[in-house]
């Protein structure tokens, strides 16, 4: 009996330590990001609104010819300007079909 209650507890431990608990959050940026890329150097643009797993929105844009990732400021002009663009255009696409 003591050793299933032990079992029992040391399983429940496990599955506790593997959860994000509050304050633990695995977003993708670190920091506040930069306000502004070269527009000619961005290749394409993520937007990952806020989850579960991080507590705000990410604007990551992947930069041509491999030059890696640059997360942007979402409060930036640059990036409210970009994210207002995306949703036009998705808003036209969608009156079109």
């Amino acid at each position: 009996m003591k050793a299933a209650l032990l079992v029992f507890i040391s399983l429940a431990i496990v599955a506790i330590e593997g959860q994000p608990g509050p304050g633990t959050q695995r977003c993708l940026c670190r920091g506040p990001g930069v306000k502004m890329v070269k527009p000619k150097l961005i290749e394409r643009v993520e937007i990952h609104p806020v989850s579960p797993s991080c507590g705000h929105l990410e604007v990551v844009v992947l930069l041509k010819n491999g030059a890696g990732r640059r997360c942007l400021n979402p409060e930036s002009f640059f990036t409210k300007n970009i994210i207002e663009r995306i949703a036009n255009k998705s808003r036209s696409t969608q009156i079109k079909v």
